[in-house]
């Protein structure tokens, strides 16, 4: 029981930590189109946490380190890629290792396909490079 209480905290204070907890007042239509969104910020939080959670487990678990590198490697990742590019990059990725053959090759060999997968590994890479003590 506390160590689902201690998880739980864990997990809300990285959400917390990844959205941060400031409010902006609404913007107009007008306003919202006018002003151009940074890549940044069009992360969903629950992407991010998702992203998070599975780097921590990648890289031994959570620890202050783990935690604070694999945050700051999605913010690196959302730098280069916005969350649409991020997506369908991953999509495509996850679809082409799974499928082997003609059936995978749909997802495979595409340009645009080839394209996104290279666009996020190099994002990837610079993300860890960045983010990570060696």
């Amino acid at each position: 029981m506390k160590n689902k209480y201690v998880s739980s905290i864990l997990s809300l204070s990285l959400c917390a930590a990844i959205a941060g907890c400031t409010t902006t007042p609404e913007k107009t239509v007008e306003q919202a189109s006018a002003e151009p969104t940074p890549l940044a910020n069009d992360y969903p939080t629950r992407d991010r946490v998702e992203y998070v959670l599975n780097c921590v487990a990648q890289h031994g678990g959570l620890t202050y380190i783990t935690q604070y590198a694999c945050g700051c490697k999605i913010d690196k990742i959302a730098e280069k890629l916005t969350f649409k590019e991020f997506e369908a990059a991953k999509t495509f990725t996850y679809l082409s290792k799974g499928q082997t053959g003609d059936a995978g090759g749909v997802f495979r060999d595409p340009a645009q396909s080839k394209d996104l997968r290279k666009r996020l590994k190099e994002a990837e890479a610079y993300a860890e490079k960045n983010c990570f003590v060696k």
